[in-house]
Formats: structure tokens, C-alpha cells, sequence
């Protein structure tokens, strides 16, 4: 597995945001009070942020009026006040008119692992998955994250990324835009087994890659950053090779990157495929590897899935 410390892909967003900001005439951020002591706030210059002490709903209610006068606003909150709290706020008021909305979701995954079962908000990708017209993001590393932002100025209607406060290594030291732009980027060629991951479980999927490679075993990693729309002739690309699919994410097993994939697979080409996410239940506090390794999300599990399903595949 890369061993470089790497930045969260919140962090990187609070940098990269600044950048953005000042070369985007239409950019506005809207920050809860609580997320103002963050570095969000000490590189955003003063005239591109609004600091709102109520509700998420209310923000995004601001943000719906300030895109209809012609700017494309970033809405910032945590995972479970945005995706858990405001659905009807981000469904009527963005996804409906389908306004240039992006909500930047922190603490996603197990970021807020300390915080327990009512705040790690693990399926808030399914949530959103069934807004019709809702784009979806989940950057692994900052490279990612500014293909994203790139790619967010060709998108007219409402955004959702989901960010981590987890340090997170680079995957790649250059950005490829092209596979990026594409919703996905392979990592890692294969022939054998198709790892498809996002987040913060892409480092695990190569590190799984490795240890599959030692029992002769090719994987072909694919970084799935977009969740919506969906990358798909990337994954059947890759799984007309391979013949079996294994999906890897910080999310319950329930509507999010296996659902996605299994979606996709099942209309044009059905292959055996296992899922390494968790299972259906709420979750304990702890620190996020503490809950990674407790519910299953590491190397070990890809290669144990890994191993069902290259028995299983399509030949």
C-alpha cells in the first residue's frame, strides 16, 4: 500500500477551494458556524464566503435562490445534517429545478467515527442515488478531488461530493483528466479480477492488488470516483476482460457503489461479484481503523472476496 501520509480530501478541498474561488466569478460558499474554525475559512477570501448559523435546510434554501440569480453555489456541512437531515431541502429546492447546487459532505464514511451510529451517516450515497438528475462524487485523494471541482463547471444541475477528514495517500501523483472526466481512472492494469473502489478504500483495493499478484492472481484496480453518473463502460470494459467484479466502499452494502455496479452489470453483462462493504446495521464509535478493520473494510476482505469470485468468473 502507498506509504505516503497523504491530506484528507477535506483539507485538500479547503486549499482547493481558495484556488477555485478566486478564478470562478460565480463561486459563493455557504459554511455552517460550526465548520468556520476550520481551515475552510482561513484560505476562502472574505467576499466568496456566507457564514450561516442556521439549519442545513436553510442553507441550501439560500443556495437554491443565489444559483437562480445566476451563481453556483457550494453549500458545506457535515454527511448527516446534508444527506440525513435536508433530503426534502436538496430534493425540492435543488434537484427539482435542477440548480447548479454542489454540497460538499464532510465527514463521510467513518470520519466521524468517535461520534457514533447517529452521526456516521453510511448510507448517505444511496440517499442520494435515488434523487433523479443528483451527481455524485467520492475523491480517494486530492487529485481526484481537483478533477472533480474541474469537472463540476460542466455540470448545470446539482452536485454532491462526499468528503473524509481521514488522511488519505495520494493514489496518483498525476492527474489523468481524461479517465477522470469519465467518472473513473484505472490504477492498475489486470486481466484477472475487476477491484472497482472508491474513497478511501482505493489504497486498501491496491494494496489487495499487491498481495493478489503474489498468488498469481492479476487485478485490475479501477478508482470509481463517480457514483452518478455512473462510469459504466469503464467497469465493462474491464469486467469483459476479467469476468468477475469486486466492489470496495466506506458505505453500508445497501444502494451505493455495489449497487451502482450491480445495476450496471445485470442489464448488459452478469458476472459473479462480491461486495466489501458493511452489512446492513448501524455501527459502533471507535477511531475510523479501529471500525475498518472491526466491520471488514481492509486489503484482507478484497482478497478474500477477490478469491470467491476469480473461482466463479466468467470464462
Amino acid at each position: 500500500m502507498n506509504g505516503n501520509p497523504g491530506e484528507s480530501t477535506f483539507s485538500a478541498f479547503c486549499r482547493l477551494s481558495a484556488e477555485y474561488a478566486v478564478t470562478h466569478e460565480d463561486f459563493i460558499m455557504l459554511v455552517p458556524e460550526k465548520l468556520a474554525k476550520t481551515p475552510l475559512l482561513d484560505k476562502l477570501p472574505a467576499d466568496k464566503f456566507i457564514v450561516d448559523d442556521g439549519c442545513a435546510g436553510s442553507r441550501l434554501l439560500k443556495a437554491a435562490g443565489l444559483a437562480l440569480a445566476g451563481k453556483k453555489p457550494w453549500v458545506t456541512g457535515s454527511v448527516s445534517e446534508l444527506a440525513g437531515g435536508s433530503y426534502s431541502h436538496i430534493r425540492e429546492a435543488a434537484a427539482l429545478p435542477q440548480l447548479p447546487v454542489r454540497i460538499a459532505a464532510v465527514n463521510g464514511g467513518f470520519s466521524s467515527a468517535h461520534e457514533g451510529a447517529a452521526v456516521q451517516l453510511l448510507e448517505d450515497i444511496a440517499i442520494m442515488r435515488t434523487i433523479p438528475g443528483m451527481n455524485i462524487f467520492i475523491p480517494a485523494d486530492k487529485t481526484s478531488l481537483q478533477g472533480m471541482m474541474a469537472e463540476s463547471e460542466n455540470i448545470n444541475g446539482p452536485l454532491y461530493i462526499r468528503l473524509g477528514s481521514t488522511a488519505a495517500p495520494d493514489v496518483e501523483e498525476r492527474p489523468d483528466e481524461a479517465n477522470i472526466f469519465r467518472g473513473a481512472r484505472i490504477l492498475r492494469p489486470g486481466s484477472g479480477i475487476t477491484i472497482c473502489a472508491c474513497g478511501i478504500m482505493v489504497n486498501q483495493a491496491l494494496a489487495a492488488a499487491d498481495q493478489l499478484e503474489r498468488q498469481n492472481i492479476s487485478a485490475e484496480v479501477i478508482d470509481c470516483c463517480g457514483i452518478k453518473p455512473f462510469p459504466e463502460q469503464t467497469l465493462l470494459s474491464s469486467v469483459r476482460k476479467t469476468g468477475c467484479c469486486v466492489t470496495a466502499e466506506e458505505h453500508g452494502a445497501i444502494g451505493g457503489l455495489f449497487g451502482a455496479a450491480a445495476e450496471c452489470l445485470s442489464r448488459t453483462y452478469p458476472v459473479p461479484m462480491r461486495s466489501v462493504a458493511v452489512a446492513d446495521q448501524f455501527v459502533s464509535s471507535g477511531t475510523s481503523e479501529e471500525l475498518r478493520e472491526y466491520y471488514g473494510l481492509t486489503w484482507q476482505e478484497i482478497v478474500d472476496a477477490s478469491a470467491q469470485v476469480w473461482a466463479l468468473r466468467r470464462r
